[in-house]
């Protein structure tokens, strides 16, 4: 009599559990896209649709036309930029160069490591597919993400580097 009894309530306990489990949402299956846009100023651009977060770095082409960097300068967090406007510099030993806001928003994060070592920038300016990168500059919320989509693409930037080049 006892089992029974006893074996409904864990027969409904049972099922109330399995039902929690399937409702439950699954965050590992959920996808951000992150895309790479490029200014012809030799920016470039990682925008993270989930979050609505740009990534701010110089291009692979800057670093080298710069040459060891030696000091880097950005916004601080919370301060709010235009596209186009001002927002740090970059001094090499070869030249100093200043860095304009490729979208405009809200800086979210700065890159602090790059303090103490600017030469991140020439290390690690940019990521691939397998890597993360090390120096990038800013974290910015978009006001505009359709700002982020005016951007150059890898190919239009690539064809871009090559007519600088030719041109020099």
């Amino acid at each position: 009599m006892l089992r029974t009894a006893i074996r409904p309530i864990a027969r409904t306990a049972t099922l109330a559990h399995r039902q929690t489990l399937i409702r439950a949402p699954f965050p590992a299956l959920t996808r951000s896209v992150v895309t790479k846009r490029y200014t012809v100023e030799h920016e470039w651009v990682a925008f993270d649709d989930s979050t609505g977060l740009g990534t701010i770095g110089i291009t692979d082409y800057a670093q080298k036309a710069l040459g060891d960097v030696v000091y880097v300068e950005v916004s601080e967090q919370g301060t709010q930029v235009a596209k186009g406007e001002e927002m740090g510099a970059v001094e090499s030993v070869k030249a100093a160069s200043d860095i304009f806001a490729p979208v405009g928003g809200q800086i979210a994060e700065v890159n602090e490591a790059l303090e103490d070592q600017p030469d991140l920038l020439n290390k690690s300016p940019e990521q691939d597919a397998m890597s993360t990168c090390a120096g990038w500059l800013a974290k910015i919320k978009l006001s505009n993400p359709g700002e982020f989509d005016e951007l150059l693409n890898e190919d239009a930037y690539k064809a871009h580097c090559a007519g600088s080049e030719e041109a020099s």
